[in-house]
């Protein structure tokens, strides 16, 4: 058998994008052999015997002449295991079992078991969204229904072995479509209620949340930075199908399938995690920055963090793009988190404890706190020092609940909860939206002029701020940005001396000694 000539579309995995990929089959005379052409990786190369004995297991013949398969185009690296099911089919087409154009408006996807099974494949979502935006009909592996259900419509269809794509394609039996379910649901989340005291940290933790501001948060260990940290996205709003789709895209660039719950991100790498764990990996697939896409990326003892590692974080935290380059490809992807930090005071991590147990000198304090740059340090808008609980206050907030209810401000502010909080969250999300069309963090320096307008008394202020903390342009337009929330959330269309004086203070390292910066 010679001659025959086939072509059936796919797309390959390239970041958030999904490249057309037409697999060219063509049948020779000749001695049997098995060509696979187009910058194959292996495991597509290894899609040879997959193919062959799931042709042969499913009732079909393998031809016995020459096989070329080419993947086009050329200089487009191709991975995983997605081009099975369209080599298959392309190889029978070419040898006449299938009619001729099948596979014509269609795009395939699946790897192949020897079997002929079809089974689950990695990074297919980027792919069923960009065919979607076509008039492609889409076949998948019924293993894949959660990417099918982003895109669930009556083009695409799933199927469960190579018998039931090739009788599909023969007109003789109908693919199931897949079932649209719903996304997009809150899950329940650690209330800040739980946590004691730090009243200036969750009044922090709130501003944070509405003007999406990054944190770092300095203190002893067991002062509840770790507590605060994870209860910041239950003070978010819940997201939009827009924005789940971006963050379910990304999970499943990153061979991710996180299933039905589409929450926001919060991502907490350790601190050995390398610079390309936190950018992303060898593959081009997306590290923990884009991963914390739409949501949180805590990064727990972060003087501990490689250097290159921290000075990744610098560009994302302007732009909200990370870029990463390989040998032979770059990808693009969107990163947009909202970074919150914690750090100890010193390297035992109880400088200016009562009790005296510190022995760190005056240098080794400011040594520590070098390990992360001017630069990082500048582009985190706060900076909070939280004191350790005393056990006293901890009981006397336990017994106050117990016995006669909160009745002072600070009690109402320590049992106040995570769904109160987000509610004024919620609302001044509304009016920054509104008002310029982003968060306050977003805001360029064309908008903080328009938007953070200050009268005399805070341009006053804000001046002798600068002259005695030596804040860098970079600082001051942070800090008009926190003063910019600060009014948000006290539904205030103007900027206060109040609201400044409030901003100045969560600028903590800028409050710290020359001599220990």
């Amino acid at each position: 058998m010679g001659g025959g000539m086939s072509t059936v579309v796919s797309r390959a995995p390239v970041g958030l994008a999904a490249p057309l990929v037409r697999v060219e089959v063509h049948l020779g005379c000749g001695l049997p052999t098995f060509a696979l052409v187009g910058l194959p990786e292996t495991v597509v190369r290894e899609s040879r015997e997959r193919v062959r004995s799931a042709i042969l297991t499913s009732g079909y013949d393998f031809p016995s002449g020459r096989i070329t398969v080419n993947l086009s185009p050329a200089d487009l690296p191709k991975a995983g295991g997605r081009f099975d099911l369209p080599i298959a089919i392309g190889i029978l087409e070419a040898s006449g079992q299938l009619p001729r154009r099948a596979a014509r408006g269609r795009e395939l996807y699946g790897e192949l078991a020897l079997s002929g099974e079809l089974r689950c494949t990695n990074q297919l979502l980027p792919a069923l969204i960009a065919g979607a935006r076509t008039e492609h009909e889409l076949i998948v592996p019924a293993a894949n229904d959660w990417e099918a259900s982003w895109v669930a419509g009556p083009r695409v269809k799933l199927a469960r072995h190579l018998r039931e794509v090739c009788e599909a394609l023969r007109g003789i039996a109908h693919l199931p479509g897949a079932d649209a379910i719903a996304h997009v649901r809150a899950l329940p989340r650690l209330d800040i209620a739980q946590v004691r005291g730090q009243f200036t940290a969750k009044r922090a933790l709130e501003i944070a949340a509405a003007g999406a501001h990054a944190m770092l948060m300095i203190g002893p260990p067991g002062a509840g930075k770790t507590l605060l940290a994870q209860c910041l996205p239950g003070l978010l709003p819940p997201l939009d199908e827009h924005d789940a789709l971006e963050v379910a895209s990304l999970a499943s660039a990153a061979g991710q399938r996180p299933g039905p719950h589409i929450e926001r991100p919060f991502r907490s790498p350790q601190h050995t995690a390398s610079i390309a764990a936190i950018t992303g990996g060898s593959s081009c697939r997306p590290g923990e920055l884009s991963l914390a896409h739409h949501g949180v990326l805590f990064l727990d003892e972060l003087p501990e963090f490689s250097r290159n590692a921290l000075e990744a974080l610098r560009e994302p935290l302007e732009s909200g793009v990370v870029v990463v380059g390989r040998a032979r490809r770059t990808c693009e992807y969107p990163a947009g988190f909202q970074l919150i930090a914690a750090m100890n005071p010193c390297p035992c991590g109880y400088a200016g404890d009562s009790s005296g147990r510190c022995r760190c000198t005056p240098g080794q304090r400011a040594q520590y706190r070098r390990r992360i740059s001017g630069p990082l340090i500048d582009r985190i808008d706060m900076h909070v020092e939280l004191a350790p609980v005393p056990v006293e206050q901890l009981m006397a907030a336990t017994e106050s609940e117990l016995f006669s209810g909160p009745s002072s401000e600070s009690s109402r502010m320590s049992v106040e909860s995570s769904a109160a909080i987000a509610a004024r969250v919620a609302a001044a999300r509304r009016v920054q939206v509104a008002r310029q069309g982003m968060l306050n963090a977003r805001l360029g320096a064309a908008e903080i002029d328009s938007v953070c307008r200050l009268d005399r008394e805070s341009r006053a202020l804000i001046a002798a701020a600068i002259d005695r903390l030596g804040l860098s342009a970079r600082a001051y337009h942070r800090v008009l940005k926190l003063a910019r929330t600060c009014a948000d959330l006290a539904a205030e269309p103007q900027i206060r001396r109040s609201d400044v004086s409030e901003a100045i203070g969560l600028r903590a390292l800028d409050r710290a000694p020359r001599d220990e910066r």
